[in-house]
């Protein structure tokens, strides 16, 4: 995703490959929908980077010893998300020492993850994120900013960010539904634009 840079002693070696690490929470959410979207998206990374990337995604909890090895962490689902305090402080310093976070809503996690993110990070709010902000002009321009996917109850897409020194380390993706337009074509039956929109603002 552009404008994602991890500070020193994260980025990989350049020959490895690039992963997204699904996030595994707890609360009753459904961490694991939309399970064919990731390798999707890292598919189109492939293709239209010519950057090696994993074929599919990992999945870790925010107290999994290998966490530090993703600097790119996922999350989405339907429902409920709770840490525990461990969970939080583990995120805490997950995010400030140079991982990110993008944080899908897939229609129902809004609320709890709004929640959790500020009692992660007390000392500061998500920033809705302009149209003309550098996360929408990586690849590809995306002029409106982020795309809307699934209309849901017909709100408008929003992004909104979380940063430390200028750094983007969480994309909070709301009202759009990305992970529903990585997912195979038959899934939602999205049409190819839709399906297109969510890609590029993935890659």
């Amino acid at each position: 995703m552009p404008g994602v840079v991890a500070r020193d002693g994260w980025p990989r070696d350049a020959g490895d490959s690039i992963t997204v690490a699904r996030l595994r929470y707890d609360g009753g959410g459904d961490w694991y929908a939309n399970p064919s979207s990731i390798s999707n998206l890292l598919q189109a990374i492939g293709d239209r980077t010519g950057v090696p990337v994993a074929r599919r995604e990992v999945v870790v909890s925010a107290l999994d010893p290998t966490l530090r090895d993703h600097p790119y962490l996922y999350m989405t689902g339907h429902g409920n998300v709770r840490f525990t305090a461990q969970e939080r402080a583990a995120l805490r310093e997950y995010l400030l020492d140079g991982g990110f976070l993008h944080a899908d809503d897939n229609y129902g996690l809004d609320e709890s993850f709004r929640r959790e993110i500020a009692a992660i990070f007390p000392d500061r709010e998500l920033a809705e994120l302009p149209p003309d902000h550098p996360v929408f002009r990586g690849l590809y321009t995306l002029e409106d900013g982020l795309p809307k996917i699934h209309e849901h109850d017909g709100e408008r897409p929003q992004a909104f960010g979380l940063f430390e020194d200028g750094r983007l380390m969480v994309f909070y993706s709301y009202e759009s539904d990305l992970g529903d337009g990585w997912e195979d074509p038959d899934v939602h039956d999205d049409a190819p634009e839709i399906r297109e929109a969510a890609l590029r603002m993935g890659v």
